[in-house]
């Protein structure tokens, strides 16, 4: 599913999720460096690649290893675990010390749909049911109290499906699984949106949901965001799907704390929309391809335009001039000998 959704976002990308990986190893002392009181959490959320990214931003998580658990036979891969009745999950290494069980839990039901029986979100199939796998009665006490207090707080119309199941085993899934979203951050970005995963959890609990903002949902302050003062040479990209949207050529201070531009790098890429928000109408700027919410373009900018396209520094990436070649806008180079 992982695979078809990113083909209907964007052809530009290819998948390289369905590429034949090495035979896995059980997981065996995975964590024999570490400090002797790490304890282990083994959770299920759907695409294990979201649920790493997710828990590895917790502090006092000490390392998130992707696999399969739950199934039957020995060395499943990605072309063979869901026939053999494994799940898609996330083995946790966390220091008690610094983060508990019950904390972890709560962070896990802020992450996924805990009312989906059929899968998460656009991932389908058992294989992506979300589900929480004990290692000892303490923990089997704790996930069920948490779940019950979830069902009992009135925050889901549904009920609580997730399943507690006692844990048997894990193995590694392939190694270009581990770490995806740091390995691929475009093609991440783009399952990740279009899966729908963060809307929902927006939709439930808020931007803020367990103190993690999901990237197109953070909000900085006015001077106190990526580029609202960056001077560097080069071009601003959306930070989805990478194409253009802004040179630093056409940057300038506007006095308002967000990095602002005078025209668009590539007017093609950029959508201008009424916003009729905040009881005024504004013209909202989005990406044309990732469909982003970029900023809004006013009419009070300086010459030759007249325009100052205020824009988020969370919604974009900066390149500078000197990588442009090796990020693949090379194209864009000249512009600056041109000065």
């Amino acid at each position: 599913m992982k695979n078809l959704l990113l083909g209907l976002i964007s052809l530009i990308f290819i998948m390289g999720c369905q590429s034949s990986g090495s035979d896995q190893r059980e997981v065996k002392s995975k964590m024999k460096k570490t400090n002797v009181t790490t304890q282990t959490a083994t959770f299920a959320g759907g695409c294990f690649w979201c649920v790493e990214s997710d828990f590895e931003k917790v502090p006092g998580v000490e390392k998130v290893i992707s696999g399969y658990t739950d199934g039957i036979g020995e060395n499943p891969t990605y072309e063979t675990y869901s026939k053999k009745g494994y799940v898609e999950a996330v083995q946790i290494y966390f220091d008690p010390s610094k983060v508990t069980y019950e904390q972890l839990l709560d962070y896990l039901w802020k992450h996924i749909d805990p009312t989906d029986q059929g899968g998460q979100f656009a991932d389908r199939g058992p294989q992506y049911r979300s589900a929480i796998f004990y290692h000892d009665d303490e923990q089997k006490r704790l996930a069920e109290k948490s779940k019950t207090e979830l069902g009992k707080s009135g925050r889901f119309s549904k009920p609580i499906v997730t399943e507690i199941i006692k844990f048997n085993k894990f193995f590694d899934a392939e190694e270009y699984h581990q770490d995806y979203y740091k390995k691929n951050p475009i093609r991440y970005k783009y399952y990740r949106h279009g899966s729908g995963r963060d809307q929902f959890l927006t939709k439930i609990w808020g931007h803020d949901h367990a103190g993690i903002k999901p990237a197109a949902a953070q909000e900085y302050k006015a001077f106190q965001n990526e580029y609202w003062d960056n001077k560097r040479e080069g071009i601003y990209v959306d930070v989805v799907s990478g194409e253009p949207l802004f040179s630093s050529l056409d940057k300038y201070d506007s006095g308002t704390g967000w990095p602002s531009f005078t025209k668009p790098l590539e007017p093609d890429d950029i959508l201008e929309k009424e916003d009729r928000g905040f009881f005024t109408r504004r013209t909202e700027v989005r990406s044309r391809h990732a469909d982003s919410h970029l900023g809004h373009v006013f009419p009070d900018g300086p010459k030759p335009t007249g325009l100052r396209y205020c824009m988020n520094s969370a919604a974009m990436r900066f390149i500078p001039k000197e990588d442009l070649e090796k990020e693949g806008y090379g194209k864009y180079l000249k512009l600056f000998s041109q000065k």
